[in-house]
């Protein structure tokens, strides 16, 4: 694993944008998975200001994302698709169609499930896969478990999570308690693996899942194990890790 420790958010932001951008420069036709949340939205930003200032051509660059809400539509603005519509592919010329979530309106979930999966086989598999972590080392919204999932998987989410996530709505009642997710098999299976963590809250479970054991109790761990993880992150997110002598 390939640690990069960036001053504050902007600089973690900018450093990752960059990894982005050189995979798209290196492949134009490249298949990327992408992450919602706060947390990669600065090197969005730097993506869609470099696209505009002609450096960055997506028109051949496929995408695939880690997740969505059971329930939501994509024209719910706290979905996933919206997310991603809002804060990446309106400011970038992508083609919507060479952009994949999963289907959150889709009720029946192993349909959705085995869907989705398709779509990342006939994609030609992941090059370069952005990632999070969640307080409870989340990565997508695979949470905490006995075992290591598979393939796309409809999960219930933990309650650490629906809070974490209320933010978004008007309270937690009205957070989804279900979402389809990209299993840990999937995201194994990435060429690349670049993830990206920011703030003193997110230091204990970055030095838990980067400098402990590799555990389906914190699914992040299993990142150990890819041979090529790259891992952006501030000063404040490093700084147990960093504690603990790694």
């Amino acid at each position: 694993m390939k640690i990069i420790e960036a001053e504050g958010y902007q600089e973690m932001s900018r450093k990752a944008a960059e990894i982005l951008a050189a995979q798209v420069i290196a492949k134009p036709d490249c298949v990327l998975g992408l992450a919602t949340g706060s947390t990669p939205v600065g090197a969005y930003q730097q993506l869609i200001r470099w696209c505009r200032e002609g450096i960055l051509d997506f028109s051949h660059v496929k995408t695939v994302n880690l997740d969505e809400y059971k329930g939501l539509k994509p024209d719910n603005d706290q979905s996933y698709r919206y997310f991603m519509n809002q804060n990446l592919f309106s400011g970038i010329n992508i083609r919507l169609e060479n952009t994949h979530v999963p289907d959150g309106a889709e009720e029946d979930s192993g349909k959705a499930c085995r869907d989705y999966d398709r779509v990342i086989e006939e994609a030609g598999g992941v090059d370069l896969q952005l990632l999070g972590i969640g307080h409870d080392g989340h990565i997508g919204f695979n949470e905490p478990s006995e075992y290591f999932s598979k393939g796309t998987s409809c999960v219930t989410l933990a309650e650490r999570t629906i809070e974490a996530n209320k933010r978004f709505f008007s309270s937690a009642d009205e957070v989804p308690r279900r979402a389809y997710t990209m299993g840990i098999g999937s995201i194994m299976k990435a060429e690349k693996i670049l993830i990206v963590v920011s703030g003193e809250d997110k230091a204990e479970i970055t030095a838990k899942a980067f400098g402990g054991p590799v555990t389906p109790e914190v699914p992040a761990s299993i990142l150990q194990f890819h041979p090529d993880v790259t891992l952006v992150a501030d000063k404040a997110a490093l700084s147990k890790w960093k504690e603990s002598g790694r």
